[in-house]
């Protein structure tokens, strides 16, 4: 080999002329130099060879110049792109993948780029995926991605990208998925679009864009979702969807959002035909006539926001068949006639809101079997008639407003007492609501009471005569030796027990809402105490009573809660709230100058993020059974908050979750928000995003939603895997940009925790399904992200054995009183 080198690469001439220089040269280093010369000559004949054998173009390595030059990194994380197009391919450069020594994928996402894309980038004519989303990057979209044929996915969303869409970007037949949402985007929507055949998910959300909807889009069969709500889009909305003859069948679209925009005209029939449609927004437009009845054929339709418009003509009965409905908005428009009795067909609506059209007649009775229903407003029409006592079944009903109608009649009274007079309010004949407004008693005409309520008013008549005379029994035996601290009375409609405190001027309340708690407010005011953490809302301390009892109380900030009746009436219904994945509340107390003490079950292994990490290093490992079972149990102590609570929670992190002594987690801090004012809520908003859990569009919107608890959920899976908090910096980067910018080719050891790593529980492929769905968690669009009973379902089916310990000792804790009660 040595004389190989020296023949073929060294002439004699040569050799003696540099003969001190050779000298020090073996004689294969004499190829390693030979090569480093080639590689530098092959720059400029067209190819460059590093040392590990991967090629990139000379075209492909000037494209990559140009866009490094047009980019504003002020990270510093584009210096890998180095200037002679060494290791281009092989994995040095961040965010470029080769395939053949052509650049297949540019990935930067979540990088604080800024500047713009130049045109060159067209050279790249390989290029499948350009991932540029969540930067700062401005100027127009190059026209040259129209060149590129292999191109599959753009990814250029929250960006500060302005002017036109290129309109050649049709040319690209493979495109899959298109997002330009979150832009300065002005023009319209390119016609030429039609032509990529093969598109998954085009998404060209809150920009400027005007002018009308291309008819080509609603022929693509492989659309998916179709996103192009906020923006300034006029003209009708084209009446050609689903396809005809068998094309129907392999129509895929799921998800339409046009809303808040400027269309017009009626809301076409074909939409009709759209068989896999699950979410239709129209809202916020300039629509009119009536909503045609083939809508009612719409059989996987979850979501139907046809809000802010003009549409008159009657409710289509068809529409009672949508029984996979949960939400359902027509507020704002001109709908007239009756509510349908056939109403109770959606029995799996969660929210229903006619408020603001023109809607008569009486509220049907059948409105009170869909016990799903959480949100109600009829409010604002010409509805006559009574409240049916029906709507007392409704009980996970959260939001109820029926005012500025022309209802008569008797407020039932377990509405009166759970909802504010202002959602009866306008209703001249209605009473029993207000004090101001009381029904008449011994008067002809007068509502009798029903079965229900006469039961309540004749046992809580029955418990004070009983309760008075064994406190005079009591008084009689004990006399001065009875406890005088306080006096207990009952709530026979509620459960509830009250204490009022008499110390020091009296005034103060102490309201239990479970029966098996034994304190009084001396007792809690005089507990020892000791502040375990503050929050957004207050500060919470553990206070051991002095039976060696220990609680968690929250003393709430002052000047920051609602009004005291608004406040309890809010604390009313959060008490009903059970789960065993939620932090119950116990008790509350009110005091004389303002203070509000909310009382929980004290958790004696803290939250989840101490559990994490803060241990010390002598700690046992956190094992992989135990994270997804806390994994688990968040998702359905969410889900009950969704489906069967109607409440968002809109701060949940790993701060809040808490632990019980098996380990099991226990959501807190729900429902708070709406015991506060409004500032206060913005407080907990901005403070969740400090800590890494906020979804970035809560920056617009300011209100949390279920897709935002979603993005919470997702933040908390992650922090499972990978061991490492949200708001941990990592390589420059936060947790989510982090893993997000690593492909899934690149997922190693060290995006993992290194316990799990160790631990024989766990397969590399339950870690990278865990991790995958954590992404589809917080991915950057609402609608993409999966609903909390998809979550939990897809962790079950990771580990379907932890999964089916928790269903049988849940059905052992059920089946435990039974058993007591046999012997």
């Amino acid at each position: 080999m040595g004389g190989f080198c020296q023949s073929s690469l060294v002439s004699t001439r040569y050799h003696k002329k540099r003969e001190p220089f050779m000298k020090k040269l073996f004689p294969c280093q004499y190829l390693l130099l030979f090569l480093h010369i080639l590689s530098l000559f092959c720059i400029q004949r067209g190819s460059c060879h590093s040392w590990d054998g991967v090629l990139i173009t000379q075209v492909d390595y000037q494209g990559l110049q140009a866009v490094k030059h047009g980019l504003e990194d002020g990270g510093g994380l584009l210096r890998s792109w180095n200037d002679t197009g060494l290791d281009a391919c092989s994995g040095a450069w961040i965010g470029i993948k080769c395939a053949r020594g052509k650049v297949i994928a540019i990935q930067l996402p979540w990088k604080g780029l800024g500047g713009y894309i130049s045109d060159k980038i067209g050279g790249l004519t390989a290029l499948r995926r350009l991932s540029l989303h969540d930067n700062a990057i401005g100027g127009q979209i190059p026209a040259s991605l129209g060149l590129l044929r292999d191109l599959r996915g753009v990814y250029l969303f929250n960006n500060r990208f302005s002017g036109a869409i290129p309109p050649n970007i049709g040319n690209c037949f493979l495109l899959q998925t298109l997002d330009l949402s979150n832009n300065l985007l002005t023009g319209s929507v390119p016609f030429s679009i039609a032509n990529s055949t093969r598109l998954y998910r085009l998404n060209l959300s809150y920009n400027n864009l005007t002018g009308s909807i291309p008819e080509g889009l609603t022929g693509l069969p492989s659309l998916t979702f179709l996103l192009l709500q906020h923006n300034d889009l006029s003209g009708s909305i084209p009446d050609t969807w689903g396809g005809i003859g068998d094309n129907k069948s392999s129509y895929q679209l799921q998800t339409l959002n046009f809303d808040h925009n400027s269309l017009s005209g009626t809301i076409p029939i074909s939409l009709g035909r759209l068989g896999m449609l699950q979410e239709l927004d129209l809202s916020d437009n300039q629509l009119n006539g009536s909503i045609p009845e083939e809508i009612g054929s719409l059989s996987s339709l979850q979501a139907l926001d046809l809000s802010g418009n003009s549409i008159n003509g009657r409710f289509p009965t068809s529409l009672c068949n949508l029984s996979s409905l949960v939400q359902l908005n027509l507020e704002g428009n001109y709908i007239e006639d009756q509510i349908p009795e056939a109403i109770d067909g959606l029995k799996n609506l969660s929210f229903l809101s006619f408020s603001r059209n023109l809607i008569d007649g009486p509220i049907p009775t059948v409105i009170g079997n869909i016990h799903s229903l959480a949100h109600l407003d009829l409010s604002e029409n010409n509805l006559t008639g009574a409240i049916p006592d029906t709507v007392e079944n409704l009980t996970s009903l959260t939001y109820f407003n029926v005012s500025n109608n022309n209802l008569s009649g008797s407020v039932p009274l377990i509405l009166a007492e759970k909802f504010d007079p202002s959602s009866f309010a306008g209703n001249l004949q209605l009473c029993g609501y207000v004090a101001s407004a009381p029904c008449p008693s011994l008067h002809p005409g007068t509502r009798k009471l029903n079965k229900k309520e006469l039961i309540v008013t004749v046992a809580g008549i029955v418990f004070l005569f009983l309760l008075l005379l064994c406190t005079a029994l009591l008084s009689w035996l004990f006399g001065r030796r009875a406890k005088s601290s306080g006096k207990s009375s009952a709530d026979a409609s509620s459960g509830k027990k009250t204490v009022e405190d008499k110390k020091e001027g009296g005034g103060g309340k102490l309201v239990i809402l479970d029966g098996h708690l034994l304190f009084t407010a001396d007792d809690l005011l005089c507990a020892t105490a000791e502040i375990m953490g503050k929050s957004s809302f207050g500060t919470v301390y553990k206070a051991t009573l002095e039976d060696g009892s220990q609680v968690a109380v929250k003393r709430l900030k002052e000047k920051l809660a609602k009004n005291p009746k608004e406040f309890e009436a809010e604390l009313t219904v959060l008490g009903k709230i059970q789960h065993q994945n939620l932090l119950a509340l116990r008790a509350y107390y009110m005091g004389p100058k303002g203070e509000k003490l909310l009382v929980f079950d004290f958790m004696p292994k803290g939250s989840l993020a101490a559990f994490l990490h803060a241990r010390g290093p002598a700690a046992n490992s956190i094992a992989w059974p135990t994270r997804m079972n806390i994994a688990m149990g968040i998702a359905r102590g969410l889900h009950h908050l969704h489906t069967n609570a109607g409440i968002i929670h809109g701060n949940l992190t790993s701060s809040n979750t808490l632990l019980d002594e098996q380990t099991d987690p226990k959501i807190s801090e729900y429902g708070l928000s709406s015991l506060m004012v409004s500032d206060a809520n913005s407080d907990v908003i901005a403070t969740a995003g400090a800590h890494g859990y906020r979804a970035p569009e809560l920056a617009k919107i300011k209100k949390a939603d279920a897709k935002t608890d979603v993005y919470s959920l997702g933040m908390i899976i992650l922090e499972l895997v990978t061991g490492k908090p949200p708001g941990e910096t990592i390589n420059g980067m936060e947790l989510r940009q982090w893993v997000a910018s690593m492909s899934e080719e690149e997922w190693s050891n060290e995006v993992f925790d290194l316990e799990l790593m160790k631990d024989s529980a766990v397969t590399q492929e339950k870690l990278v399904e865990t991790l995958k769905l954590a992404l589809r968690c917080i991915n950057s669009s609402p609608v993409e992200r999966p609903e909390v009973e998809q979550i939990l379902q897809q962790l079950e089916e990771i580990e379907p054995g932890i999964a089916a310990s928790v269903a049988a000792a849940e059905e052992t804790k059920d089946a435990a009183p039974e058993s007591t009660d046999a012997n």
